[in-house]
């Protein structure tokens, strides 16, 4: 198999997976961002994702720059 069709081969799982991804975070009321990105830049998350329970209550947010400024005290200058 020539390297370039590896390369190729592994962009093309590596976008389904993360598309996948996405959807199924959705639907377990998971973080959306995160887990997209965890299962393109790994496709064997979308397995570890596919294990985990749906998860109950509001969907997981993280904090906006400003709330995390405020959190931690600062950028400190």
């Amino acid at each position: 198999m020539n390297f370039m069709v590896a390369i190729v081969i592994w962009g093309i799982v590596a976008i389904v997976s993360g598309v996948l991804g996405a959807i199924l975070a959705g639907w377990k009321n998971r973080d959306v961002s995160a887990w997209t990105a965890w299962c393109f830049l790994l496709p064997p998350m979308l397995l570890i994702l596919l294990i985990r329970p749906k998860h109950k209550g509001p969907r997981p947010r993280r904090p906006t720059l400003d709330e995390e400024d405020r959190l931690t005290g600062g950028p400190g200058w």
